[in-house]
């Protein structure tokens, strides 16, 4: 019997490679992958639907599926970072700690983008700084944003604005327009369709650019004792049509992806650069302060998550009321 052949577009992703470039398997099904920038993917698949199974940003999928969208989700969460930790400011700012940003000019690349979300939440709740009291600048346009696709509007209350077409977050931030940015991602400064920071620099002294959370691991030891996760950034949906024609692969899916995370941590030791020397040190590390598996897949591991997620994005104003997880994932995963 011919396997089902699915186009599959992600950025690299170190626990979903195997199932990128063949090494997993998922049963039945042969996928086609594309490499994508998330920024790209994530415009082009809310847009146009261009793929079968695709990485999707969480917050602007909850936006989606809060409007009817015809896709549904996994419960496969391989994409977390700790985005508060993300945040820099300009020194000439004033601001020393989280606590300071109250009526300060805070700029992201996209207002509904799953980063905004959880650093307006985290913000709010973790350090009583409230997204009604910041100054919000988003560097994204109208026209080349995920909110194209949702209907994006700022949510009432809010102080909204967009930075010039012809600056962007790195530039407003060195040039002490704004406050603090978020320019600190691993994707911002990458080049992309969407995002103007790695093509209009601006001029300024980078000395005067620090981080809001100077100690990473500080702050990660805080989040995790107090929620018992890490942030959830992506997950991978399959095509609405795709799903209610073949429903088993949903399933097989799942399957694939769990096999592909367990492959790649057989081989996290032998994958850190010799010139880090206590790479394995720092895997311990890890583990210590978050636990043996800081990606854990399927609803129930991640029930606190989602109800933060969710609760954050009805909250923000982003969804008009809090999405439940069987509205999201398949049903065929809601029990993992």
């Amino acid at each position: 019997m011919a396997k089902l052949t699915l186009g599959f577009i992600s950025a690299f992703n170190e626990r979903v490679e195997p199932l990128m470039n063949g090494t997993i398997k998922a049963e039945g099904i042969e996928l086609i992958p594309t490499y994508s920038h998330p920024a790209e993917t994530f415009w082009r698949q809310l847009k146009f639907g261009e793929f079968e199974v695709a990485e999707m940003s969480m917050s602007s999928f909850l936006i989606a599926k809060s409007q009817g969208a015809d896709m549904v989700a996994l419960p496969v969460f391989p994409s977390r970072r700790l985005f508060q930790t993300e945040l820099s400011y300009n020194t000439d700012s004033g601001i020393t700690k989280p606590e300071d940003l109250a009526g300060k000019k805070l700029g992201v690349a996209e207002y509904q983008q799953t980063a905004a979300l959880w650093i307006r939440g985290i913000l709010e709740h973790d350090f009583g700084v409230s997204q009604y009291k910041i100054h919000w600048y988003m560097e994204r346009s109208e026209e080349m944003s995920h909110g194209s696709a949702t209907g994006f509007k700022p949510p009432a209350g809010i102080s909204f604005n967009r930075i010039a077409p012809n600056k962007s977050l790195a530039s407003t931030l060195l040039e002490n327009e704004l406050d603090v940015a978020h320019v600190a991602s691993p994707w911002v400064l990458r080049a992309n369709a969407l995002d103007r920071s790695s093509r209009i620099a601006g001029s300024g002294d980078w000395s005067k650019i620090r981080p809001l959370f100077p100690d990473r691991m500080a702050e990660a030891t805080r989040f995790h004792k107090k929620h018992g996760f890490l942030p959830v950034n992506h997950a991978y949906i399959i095509r609405g049509d795709i799903y209610k024609k073949y429903p088993w692969v949903a399933f097989n899916l799942y399957t694939g992806f769990v096999k592909a995370k367990a492959a790649a941590r057989e081989k996290l030791l032998e994958q850190i650069p010799s010139a880090l020397f206590f790479g394995a040190e720092y895997v311990s590390m890890t583990r210590e302060m978050i636990g043996d598996d800081p990606f854990p897949y399927g609803v129930k591991a991640n029930q606190a998550m989602l109800d933060t997620i969710t609760g954050y994005s009805h909250e923000q104003g982003l969804t008009p009321r809090q999405m439940k997880a069987e509205e999201l994932f398949a049903e065929q995963t809601l029990g993992l």
